[in-house]
């Protein structure tokens, strides 16, 4: 029986020190992800490694991740663009068909970046396209709004219509998760259920809202109103979310996205995610059990 899988990211140049030693957690899944760039790792190497250590074990590698702005490839964003094209072509040495990122953004309003999107995702697309990969956006602003901002415009469903018009291809979709729409005061559950289909893998984030602050001061004003947080500690419903993704036919996983939770980090941030790893399990309906024959 195959089963909805619960993970975590896991940074690609630490994946070979860190995954021996939280495997014991019970994680089912990791994604392996890069900061702007994958340097000058020997991706081939890695992936030999990282085999090694989940042989036997009913554990996969559920994508590969770069995160920077391959639009412009300005600054330290220079080899963005071809780390995109070295995940794409080493993915299946990790024995996954699935690399996610941010889309980068040019400078103006999210309309602007639309052309050069279009060029450069238009050829990764069809790159992915002949290795069997694909492509997927996550939903993170990063700060920018739709007039203004440095590294992705893939944060607002408007702008995901737009994309998948531009680069109308079938293995292109999105790395989702509701953190990102909560921070805009987006109820993510109507969302989801609309954009199913375009959903290649999903992070494991929530947020908590203070709708107490909002009411009284708004969300220009000197007070933070939302956080992000650990799953079990935010404002979602994460079996509903499992559910409409598993009445969809998902087949991906959910990876847990740490180091964002203002209470369970540093010292506690394994505490943190543990319990969102056994949460969401629990979300999804505990472990198989097989019926009575």
């Amino acid at each position: 029986m195959k089963q909805l899988r619960i993970g975590t990211l896991v940074g690609g140049h630490d994946a070979v020190r860190v995954l021996p030693q939280i495997i014991p957690h019970g994680f089912e899944s990791f994604s392996l992800t890069f900061w702007q760039s994958t340097n000058n790792a020997d991706l081939s190497e890695i992936a030999k490694r990282v085999k090694d250590i989940l042989a036997e074990q009913d554990i996969v590698i559920s994508s590969l991740g770069i995160f920077g702005n391959p639009l412009t490839g300005a600054g330290n964003n220079a080899d963005t663009l071809a780390s995109w094209e070295r995940l794409i072509d080493h993915a299946h040495e990790f024995g996954t068909d699935l690399v996610a990122g941010f889309t980068g953004r040019m400078p103006g309003a999210i309309d602007e970046s639309l052309p050069r999107f279009a060029e450069v995702f238009g050829e990764l697309s069809k790159r992915a396209e002949d290795r069997g990969v694909r492509i997927a956006f996550e939903n993170c602003d990063m700060g920018g709004t739709w007039k203004e901002g440095d590294w992705n415009i893939a944060h607002n469903p408007i702008a995901w219509e737009m994309m998948f018009n531009a680069v109308p291809a079938d293995n292109i979709g999105l790395q989702w998760e509701p953190t990102h729409q909560m921070v805009s005061l987006i109820d993510p559950i109507p969302q989801l259920r609309k954009w199913t289909h375009k959903i290649f893998n999903v992070h494991g984030k929530d947020a908590t809202i203070a709708w107490d602050i909002v009411r009284e001061n708004g969300i220009h004003g000197p007070k933070q109103f939302v956080w992000h947080r650990t799953p079990g500690f935010g404002d979602t419903n994460w079996t509903d979310v499992i559910s409409i993704l598993m009445q969809a036919g998902y087949q991906g996983s959910i990876d847990i996205e740490g180091w964002h939770d203002p209470v369970y980090r540093d010292e506690l941030e394994m505490t943190g995610q543990v319990h969102a790893l056994n949460y969401l399990k629990q979300c999804r309906g505990g472990s198989f059990v097989p019926n009575p024959e």
